[in-house]
């Protein structure tokens, strides 16, 4: 018999607090008690069925909220999020109560069935779908409307009402944690299986993909420092370079697709069903009927979102891309005044304003790329995306077109614009090794020390106070609320593909490239580890099977490198010798190659399987089983 969501006790004697919810000081006491009694009523009633408490502050304010649940309330929250658990038999099933039993170090006294992430995941999946039935109003804010069907802690966000719900660090496992992962320097994989069960399958999936393609560039680096060192002005040798880059970047992102269905088969998420979307919290419109659901909520007209799509937001990116090609111009004015001063001195001082201009340029690029994220966030904001995820689709490709314009233009303009190599190499090198070093320092360890100087800030202000609470738990939840968030792997995953970028698009004259990349790649190991532990508070865990549309961006990466590589190679003295009398000739061979390399890698990319056979015969099973239950009903 299944049991039903108000057929057993779900109160918990040892209550362990795993979300905190932080709502506005000023906000109203009828409003707590609402929001806390819709938080604990039963399922049947319309709430969440979960546990509370209110965290006391030195002040007497009641602003923050400690939220757990009871084991019996995970384990159903698991089975109405489609969690995918290992059985005994060694297979991946979605987890049932009715069939808990059948599932790997089941018990009912094991706690630790579920990991952290997994309860703090099924607890913001309840809480987000926590709704409003008769309400029209907040309680207490006349002006914030309610009505049925709609979200109430999205409500409250929009309203200002709730500040922030994060998931609490759990300081144990954190400590194990950082460890084994960045507490010793060590040659070795990632405890990747350990951060997905600490911060979730989107936080590893990345970490994943950073050692691999860690490890994935080591053989263009090995290939590039004897390159470099016995054929460093030998540019008659980069032909046999590019062509190895060709098949590099294509075979890399093929086989990452086979390992990342590996893991995420053994993770579970590979066979979760993808979750309805709901409508984000900043959009809006007037009230209508969801064709779909049949709830109401707010429309908005499509047709009024293409509109400010290609009337307001294509032509201010456009506009920014003219003022990036505007800026580069610049920059190559920069260059000229410098190589005329080099000629004019010829000292060691000259020599070294050589690399200034590119310097600057490199920060520039990256002072572009911030600011106009922070437009490109604001506009796509403002088109009013019903869905997380074509909010996303919309800010990638926004960020991507202007990111590769921006730091790529100047390269390509060097390379078949002016047919200078010399300069190609020089500024390539520059623009890798100042863009790794600001973003280090921006992204890393200025964060980490701002951090840290609050947390110490705040240590003397909760040791200096008198309090009978729990001042552990206290000083954790004060700490952790005034954290930096971390806003996902974004701009993670950005940075590592404007490396492939620099890597595959042009390295060929630069061998060094991938040297300096892994090298790179290494320190952002330990420096993403440490942002993840110690500077941001935790991220809800967010179940995926894939990088999703980053996937995508490197192989469109990957094939604009084919036609790079080629066009370089065409460029060599080596190819022209062969076509002393007809450039035509030598254009229309060098396309031909081209064509060819791309039908190669599509080819490739069709007849190598995104998942390995065993993985392919496992799901297969799984689906002939479902089908074959469903028969039997």
């Amino acid at each position: 018999m299944k049991e039903s969501w108000s057929s057993l006790d779900t109160f918990e004697p040892n209550f362990r607090p795993l979300v905190v919810i932080e709502l506005a000081k000023s906000t109203k006491e009828e409003t707590r008690e609402w929001l806390t009694r819709r938080i604990m009523d039963k399922k049947a009633n319309g709430g969440a069925q979960l546990l509370v408490k209110p965290l006391v502050t030195e002040n007497g304010d009641q602003n923050i909220y400690l939220v757990g649940a009871s084991h019996f309330r995970l384990l159903l929250g698991a089975e109405s999020v489609g969690l995918v658990k290992e059985c005994t038999d060694n297979s991946m099933r979605t987890f049932t109560y009715s069939s808990r039993k059948t599932f790997k170090d089941f018990a009912d006294d094991n706690h630790n069935f579920l990991t952290m992430a997994e309860c703090q995941y099924i607890i913001k999946h309840e809480l987000e779908n926590l709704r409003a039935k008769d309400e029209k109003i907040i309680p207490g804010y006349p002006q914030a409307k309610l009505y049925p069907g709609k979200s109430i802690v999205r409500r409250l966000l929009t309203s200002g009402i709730l500040v922030q719900i994060f998931p609490l660090h759990d300081q144990e496992e954190l400590k194990k944690l950082r460890h084994t992962w960045y507490g010793r320097v060590k040659i070795g994989y990632q405890p990747l299986d350990e951060i997905r069960c600490y911060f979730g399958e989107t936080i590893a999936l990345y970490f994943g993909f950073l050692e691999y393609f860690t490890f994935a560039l080591i053989p263009m680096a090995v290939i590039g420092i004897p390159y470099y060192v016995f054929a460093w002005e030998d540019y008659d040798k980069y032909v046999m370079f590019a062509t190895f880059n060709l098949l590099w970047s294509t075979v890399i992102l093929e086989v990452w697709k086979r390992l990342c269905a590996v893991m995420t088969y053994r993770w579970g998420t590979l066979l979760m069903k993808r979750q309805f979307e709901e409508p984000r919290p900043g959009f809006h419109g007037v009230l209508g009927i969801n064709p779909v659901t049949g709830r109401e909520e707010p429309v908005y007209s499509s047709i009024r979102r293409q509109l400010r799509i290609y009337l307001v937001s294509l032509p201010f990116v456009c506009l920014c891309l003219y003022f990036s090609l505007y800026v580069m111009m610049i920059y190559f004015d920069l260059e000229q005044w410098a190589l005329d001063y080099h000629k004019e001195n010829e000292s060691n001082f000259s020599s070294l304003m050589l690399f200034v201009p590119s310097i600057i340029y490199a920060i520039v690029i990256e002072i572009m790329n911030r600011i106009y994220r922070y437009a490109a966030e604001f506009l796509t904001s403002w088109e009013n995306h019903r869905l997380e995820s074509s909010y996303q689709n919309h800010l990638i490709l926004k960020v991507l077109v202007f990111n590769f314009l921006n730091c790529f233009a100047s390269l390509f303009y060097i390379a078949f614009v002016l047919f200078d190599m010399k300069l190609l190499r020089q500024s390539l090198a520059t623009l890798l090794i100042t863009s790794q070093i600001l973003n280090q320092f921006a992204e890393a360890f200025l964060p980490y020390w701002l951090q840290k100087r609050h947390k110490r800030r705040m240590k003397k202000k909760m040791y200096s106070q008198k309090t009978d609470t729990d001042l552990s738990l206290v000083e954790q939840v004060n700490l952790e609320k005034e954290m930096g968030t971390y806003f996902g792997t974004f701009d993670d995953y950005l940075e590592l593909f404007l490396q492939f970028g620099y890597v595959s698009l042009f390295s060929c004259v630069y061998p060094l490239a991938a040297v300096f990349a892994v090298l790179n790649n290494i320190t952002e190991i330990y420096s993403d580890a440490l942002k993840m532990c110690r500077v941001y508070k935790r991220p809800f865990a967010e179940p995926t099977a894939n990088i999703g549309v980053w996937q995508l961006a490197f192989e469109t990466m990957s094939v604009i490198s084919v036609v790079t590589n080629c066009i370089l190679i065409g460029m060599s003295p080596q190819v022209n010798a062969l076509f002393p009398d007809s450039k035509m000739d030598l254009i229309l061979t060098v396309a031909f190659v081209e064509h060819m390399l791309l039908a190669m890698k599509f080819v490739m990319a069709f007849v190598i399987p995104d998942k390995p056979r065993d993985i392919q015969i496992k799901l297969a099973r799984l689906e002939f089983e479902s089908l074959e239950a469903l028969k039997q009903q």
